[in-house]
């Protein structure tokens, strides 16, 4: 069994903190906890189960803040969370048997397209467009995708789902932000149903991480309310890219290995 040491609780909790307030407006947590957590010697499986366990807080902290602020209503949201958490827990079980080489080649190049988008197209504020996808059709096919995603893998998740919203729900930044939330809660509630049936759990260190991401998110939605599109689209487009280049350098990277070769 992993034993941390209070320093490394310490380090623990601040990169929570920071995954929680980046999260809360871009997504991207799992791009920040995760390499500390395998760097302070934690095992991979037990690093995604706790990641997870963490997660958990940063998401409710960031939804329960949004919904305080008026910018969403939980209760009518119910149906694609459920759908999302099916997806988490679908996606978290096939981890377990098959390899993410796929993804892990492939994801850079989807979130440096995410942020290219945010950076570079024009008229991207708080005000709602039209709407490309009837809600059933949202609901169904799109949340238990990318529920499924975050379950399977999980990096950029939040930014999936707010480019989903933007383009497809014909949202308006804010309010694609603060739908993301609870839909990005619900499956890694289902991701992590799976890995607690797996024994896959550090308590404590997933616990210290939790109260960190829920700071972190109280702190950075709030700021998110009060700015608008005006802090969220550049810090999205900022955390897509920043998340592409940690995938594509990564060494476990397919592509990384071969333009290495």
């Amino acid at each position: 069994m992993f034993e941390a040491s209070l320093h490394l609780l310490l380090i623990l909790f601040a990169a929570a903190f920071i995954a929680g307030f980046v999260d809360s407006i871009a997504g991207g947590a799992g791009l920040i906890t995760i390499p500390v957590m395998l760097i302070a010697g934690i095992p991979p499986l037990q690093t995604l189960g706790t990641n997870k366990l963490q997660g958990i807080f940063g998401a409710a902290s960031a939804t329960i803040s949004y919904a305080r602020g008026g910018r969403v209503d939980p209760r009518t949201q119910w149906p694609m969370a459920l759908l999302a958490f099916g997806g988490g827990a679908l996606g978290a079980a096939l981890a377990t048997v098959i390899s993410g080489d796929i993804l892990l080649a492939v994801l850079p190049f989807l979130l440096a397209g995410i942020g290219l988008y945010f950076a570079l197209r024009s008229g991207l504020d708080d005000t709602d467009r039209q709407q490309r996808l009837a809600v059933p059709v949202f609901a169904g096919l799109v949340v238990p995708a990318i529920g499924f995603y975050d379950g399977l893998f999980g990096p950029g998740t939040g930014s999936f789902f707010m480019i989903a919203f933007v383009t497809l729900g014909g949202l308006g930044m804010l309010k694609a932000t603060a739908r993301t939330k609870m839909l990005n809660l619900s499956s890694n509630l289902g991701a992590f149903a799976v890995f607690l049936a797996g024994g896959a759990i550090l308590w404590k260190i997933g616990l210290v991480m939790g109260v960190g991401q829920f700071l972190g998110a109280q702190t950075g939605s709030r700021l998110a309310m009060k700015r608008g599109a005006k802090i969220i689209r550049p810090l999205l487009a900022v955390s897509s890219l920043a998340m592409a280049a940690k995938v594509f350098l990564d060494e476990q990277n397919p592509v990384y290995q071969w333009l290495m070769m």
